[in-house]
């Protein structure tokens, strides 16, 4: 498990990173666009948030725990998040299509988190998000050509694989200080929430997933590994950062 202080490092260095040649021009078929289109105008305003409520529940629980450089590790994890929102916006800029600033989905997602200040509420709201992100993005780099999104989707899976290890390693370390009972009845709670988000995802989204090759039965399987794994972790830690890349 790394520290606070590790992630900082990690997350710090990792932001310097390029490994996206905007100097590649944009192509997309008509098909293609219309297959994609409104599914990355909503993750890119979904990518796009603040943190704000985030970081607010990682400063009650930093200074509970007395772990100073969390927050820093928080905020330098949303700056990556804003990072992938965007090249996803510029992206949209590049192929004449607008920024959004309000979708149905996201307003409600972002309405129901905000009522919630407690870490293990957001810590495992996040792992579910980017789970289905990870998903998400091999889709909608399989749905067409063009080699600048395939890149900028690229990167963005490239970072997903650390942010899900950062978000359970916490998790794992909520979880293991609850008593026996508490940990069956919050697994149930995890499953839950897991499951449900996983449907929403689906059902705004199963376009975009159909383009890049994924039915439900796919989905729901992908989904259903990565639950397995985060489980899996939270009651063995010293696997945490090999179970993440799938």
């Amino acid at each position: 498990m790394q520290t606070s202080e590790n992630w900082v490092q990690y997350f710090t260095q990792n932001l310097q990173q390029h490994r996206i040649d905007w100097g590649i021009a944009p192509t997309l078929t008509i098909t293609e666009k219309e297959n994609i289109l409104k599914s990355l105008q909503a993750w890119q305003l979904g990518e796009t948030s603040d943190g704000s409520n985030l970081i607010n529940a990682a400063t009650k629980y930093a200074l509970k725990v007395k772990d100073k450089n969390y927050v820093e590790a928080i905020k330098l994890f949303i700056k990556e998040e804003q990072k992938h929102g965007e090249n996803l916006g510029k992206y949209l800029d590049l192929i004449g299509e607008k920024r959004i600033k309000k979708n149905w989905g996201d307003s409600l997602f972002r309405k129901f988190r905000g009522l919630y200040t407690d870490m293990e509420f957001w810590t495992i709201a996040v792992i579910t998000v980017e789970s289905a992100a990870q998903i998400f993005y091999q889709c909608l780099k399989d749905a067409t050509n063009c080699k600048l999104l395939k890149q900028i989707c690229t990167d963005i899976l490239i970072d997903e694989a650390p942010h899900i290890s950062f978000q359970i390693e916490r998790l794992q370390t909520i979880f293991n200080q609850k008593n026996k009972l508490t940990k069956y009845l919050t697994y149930q709670y995890y499953y839950a929430f897991y499951f449900a988000t996983a449907l929403v995802v689906w059902q705004v989204h199963l376009k975009l997933f159909k383009a890049g090759g994924v039915n439900f039965g796919k989905y729901w399987k992908k989904m259903s590994l990565k639950f397995e794994k985060t489980i899996e972790k939270l009651k063995h830690p010293s696997t945490a950062s090999k179970l993440c890349q799938s």
